[in-house]
């Protein structure tokens, strides 16, 4: 005798079975996570270059310290001034929406992108923020507050640095912002996985 053909245990080939269901491919336009993986050196590259321009808007915009000096120190001009706070508000709010932007230009170009493009955005924000203080620095007042009192004379106002009394803060509003918003942006605008289609086995053929 030979064994049949079709073990015990799978139901015969009969036209009344449907074929099985084939397999769920990624959807249409999604990236391979080498292309993701460039896609975010792109990213955060971009970001960083983007920092100079934050850097030069947080110079031009920023609220100044002016101090004088008496020939011997070098005192503020307005003790109750809030300028210094400024310096940090100008910056943060020119980083979150710097970080905001930057969320929507990348969902608008690769709408289909992952984890990567996130991670991405993030070390992009924190490079482009460390990059724009360092511009703001750099071109700003002289840092050697002795000498430009003495450069400009006694009794002489003039500009003190650019500085950030909360730098740690003002670092990650950019990355925070632009999570929050390509978050946002993917949850209500995203592509949405398929969902496989319900279909409903036919009844065992009575014997």
């Amino acid at each position: 005798m030979t064994a049949p053909l079709t073990p015990p245990h799978q139901p015969p080939h009969d036209s009344q079975w449907p074929a099985p269901y084939p397999a769920q491919g990624e959807p249409d336009g999604a990236p391979s996570t080498g292309t993701e993986l460039r896609q975010a050196a792109v990213v955060a590259a971009v970001s960083g270059v983007a920092g100079t321009l934050l850097g030069l808007l947080w110079l031009w915009l920023a609220p100044r310290v002016t101090l004088i000096s008496d020939g011997k120190a070098v005192f503020l001009r307005n003790s109750e001034g809030e300028a210094a706070i400024g310096m940090d508000g100008t910056f943060v709010l020119l980083a979150l929406g710097f970080g905001a932007v930057a969320a929507a230009l990348v969902f608008l170009v690769h709408r289909h992108g992952g984890i990567a493009l996130v991670l991405g955005l993030a070390l992009g924000g924190v490079l482009g923020s460390l990059v724009a203080w360092g511009t703001g620095v750099w071109l700003g007042p002289d840092r050697d507050v002795v000498a430009h009192a003495k450069a400009v004379g006694p009794n002489v106002d003039f500009q003190a640095p650019l500085e950030l009394n909360m730098a740690a803060a003002a670092m990650l509003a950019w990355p925070i912002a632009a999570m929050i918003v390509h978050l946002a942006l993917t949850a209500l605008f995203g592509p949405r996985d398929p969902e496989p289609e319900d279909e409903a086995w036919p009844p065992l053929p009575s014997t």
